[in-house]
């Protein structure tokens, strides 16, 4: 807990206040009790105690020395043009900078009726509203799954990613459940999804490692609720067991990981093995710090046992990384779009 504690306070302590860091310390420790379950790539962060170096706001690091955002953004593209392979991981911020964004207008324009009827202010926190039945649930989930799954993203930070890869060996190991990658059209063979995926739907009891597509059931729900509600014969039921269907992703326990996930986490498992030892860049995207247990300390535990690898991160408001590979990092603290595109 002690790297924990040190990266998450020095982030409270010069970006945060103290109440959203106790949140985020709390979040990043239930990350860490998940590692009872069968994903096996999760990882602590091996390099603390030296300290961390972040990048200020609007401001970059380039292998420890300050520089621009253009020489930042050169220095990564350059790294891209000459590694081996590119290994992406990638957090909401990536779907933030593409137009995904779960407050403001958009959250009004779609959740305008359930903001005024239940003080609901954004889509994070409605995802965790007790509504007061499964109709009404059903009502907010659908509408929430198809403007962040099935809807086009209002900008093209993802297929504008596609470019800057297409021409390498790259992976992907997303925290992101929203299908961006594959709309953007990156190879579904070299995507790993590792929190689930809105576009389906698990039995609520986890009676059976199967998930279910959910696009017609999910139209359907927004075609046809009335008043916050859909109608009781829509509210999705496991087909195995009867019981209440939820959508699949990694809330607790019960989350299904079914063939697909588990040959997904095989192929990411083996190109990292086929590539140890060589020049790698992890280019890092929108990560915060919610599950640096994912993505975060494995990137950066790489990055500490290969001298021919680079760690690149780009995120606003948290651009860090341990001093001991600050020689090897590139650090962003500005807007994905700006930076890369």
């Amino acid at each position: 807990m002690d790297d924990l504690k040190e990266v998450v306070g020095y982030l409270a302590e010069e970006r945060f206040g103290e109440g959203e860091a106790a949140r985020t310390l709390c979040s990043m420790c239930l990350a860490k009790r998940t590692r009872g379950s069968t994903v096996n790539f999760f990882s602590s962060n091996m390099l603390s105690g030296g300290g961390y170096v972040c990048a200020g706001r609007g401001e970059a690091l380039a292998r420890g020395r300050a520089a621009s955002i253009e020489e930042a953004a050169q220095a990564i593209r350059a790294e891209l043009d000459s590694c081996d392979a590119v290994i992406i991981g990638a957090g909401a911020g990536l779907s933030t900078a593409a137009g995904l964004i779960y407050s403001g207008k958009r959250f009004d324009d779609n959740f305008a009726d359930f903001r005024d009827r239940f003080g609901i202010t954004d889509m994070y926190s409605g995802g965790f509203f007790p509504f007061p039945d499964r109709e009404t649930y059903w009502a907010w989930w659908s509408r929430h799954i198809l403007v962040n799954r099935y809807v086009e993203a209002p900008n093209d930070t993802y297929k504008r990613l596609l470019d800057l890869v297409t021409n390498k060996d790259y992976f992907v190991i997303t925290t992101n459940v929203d299908h961006q990658f594959q709309k953007a059209g990156f190879d579904k063979k070299r995507l790993f999804y590792t929190q689930g995926d809105y576009g389906l739907f698990q039995c609520s009891r986890a009676c059976t490692q199967e998930t279910y597509d959910n696009k017609d059931a999910v139209h359907a729900m927004v075609e046809r609720q009335r008043d916050m509600r859909v109608p009781s014969e829509l509210v999705p039921k496991c087909p195995n067991c009867g019981a209440l269907m939820m959508t699949n992703l990694r809330v607790d326990n019960r989350f299904v990981e079914d063939a697909g996930w588990h040959a997904a986490a095989e192929r990411y498992s083996e190109f990292c093995r086929r590539h140890e030892g060589m020049r790698v860049l992890y280019l890092e995207l929108g990560v915060g710090g919610n599950t640096p247990v994912i993505i975060k300390y494995p990137f950066w535990n790489a990055v500490g046992k290969s001298e021919y690898a680079t760690y690149a991160c780009v995120n606003m408001g948290e651009a860090c990384a341990p001093k001991v590979i600050e020689g090897r990092s590139i650090l962003v603290d500005e807007d994905i779009n700006i930076t890369l595109m």
